[in-house]
Formats: C-alpha cells, structure tokens, sequence
C-alpha cells in the first residue's frame, strides 16, 4: 500500500503549537551535515517548528519581520526532510503579515501552492478571513476551499445541536456564496478535540464516534475528489 510522506511546517513563529498539538512538545531538532533534521511524529509524518529550538515553552519569541522572514527561509531550505514529501502542510498566524509574506516570496515558483482558509461562524473573524482569501487573489494563491471550525455544538447526551457563536451574517457558508470559495466543510465543536489538542492525541482514532471526526473525514475526502 502506497503511504504518503507529509510534512508540517509551522511557521507561527511567536506563537508555536505544533509540538504540543502533534504530541512532540519535549523533543529537539538536530543539526547534520545535510541540515535540520524534523522531529518525526510517525514514519510517514515529520514536523519542524521554531518551539523545538526554544529552552522552554514558556519563552517568547520577540523578534522583528527580517529575523521572522529569515528563519522561515532556513527552515523551507535547510530541513532534510528525508525522502521526497508528498505534501507539506504550512501552518501559518492568523493575518497577512511577514511570515505570509514570506511564504509566497519563497514558494511562488511552485505551481502547486494552495491555501484552505479556516474561520469560525461569527461575523467578527469572518471580517478578517475576507482579508486572508483577498490576499490569496491578489498574490495568486489559489483557494481550495473554507473550512467552518466551532460551528455548532452537540451535545453527547441528548445529540441536540446549539450554535455557540452567532452566524448572524450567515457563517461561512453565506461568505462563501459570496466570494465564490468552495466550503469544504463544517467541523463541530467538541472539548475532546481541545482535549486531544492539549494533550498531543490523535482524536480521529481515539473519538471515531464524535460528530467532528466525521466531519473532518468528509473535508479530507472533498479535498481528495478535487482537481
């Protein structure tokens, strides 16, 4: 059975959370002749973030836009990520700012980037999520589509469903109509995933029954059957 190699590359660099959320906050990277090696999560997963090269957790990153853009180039061209990866998945702050900026600079050769654009249902993050898919137009990123997090809450006992944040614009599913985006999806809220997150667990094998494990299986398989 032929299995994918992926990567994630977290460029949040003031606010890491790869290592926690992968399981891997205790581990380092180590420097070779061929440069960083990533911490490998599983055989076919590796990730590289600038928490594994902080003394603590706890530690802040204080830097301007050149250190930020400079570790960004080091880490997409001094990581040996192995065998060559079948996808590298580039976790990124929420705005448009240097490491965006950055990204595109150093990626635009590559015909193959593309972006999923996260948001949560109420009107105040989708005004800055307008922002984010405006900047992929303007610097030809294609869009794959929306993903909808938080977008309502069911409860595990009575399975009744309740909208925590107000879609009082019509939630992504309205922004989406309206800026001609795919919506790929709608994951629902569930403290297990927060959980799993904290933890470093893998809530798809460990929650196969949660509503947001099907949802998260139906936006992976959407992406798949698109060209």
């Amino acid at each position: 059975m032929l299995v994918n190699l992926i990567a994630v590359l977290d460029i949040d660099v003031c606010g890491p959370s790869m290592p926690r959320v992968m399981g891997v906050l205790n581990e380092q990277v180590h420097q070779s002749g061929s440069g960083w090696s990533p911490v490998f999560v599983d055989d076919n997963l590796s990730v590289m973030s600038v928490g594994f090269l902080l003394s603590s957790p706890d530690d802040a990153v204080i830097w301007r836009g050149p250190k930020k853009t400079g570790m960004i180039r080091q880490f997409l061209s001094e990581v040996d990520w192995g065998d060559t990866v079948d996808f590298l998945i580039i976790d990124t702050p929420p705005g448009t700012s240097d490491e965006h900026l950055s990204i595109v600079q150093y990626l635009k050769c590559m015909n193959n980037l593309q972006a999923i654009v996260v948001t949560t249902p109420q009107e105040v993050a989708l005004l800055d999520v307008r922002k984010e898919i405006d900047f992929c137009r303007k610097t030809s990123i294609p869009i794959l589509g929306v993903v909808e997090n938080m977008t309502s809450f069911i409860c595990s006992n009575c399975k009744q469903s309740s909208e925590i944040f107000p879609k009082n614009t019509g939630g992504a599913e309205a922004m989406c109509a309206e800026l001609n985006v795919p919506l790929l999806g709608k994951v629902p809220l569930d403290p297990r995933l927060a959980q799993s997150c904290d933890e470093g667990g893998n809530f798809i094998q460990e929650f196969s029954d949660s509503p947001a494990t099907t949802a998260f299986i139906e936006i992976v398989s959407k992406i798949q059957g698109l060209p």
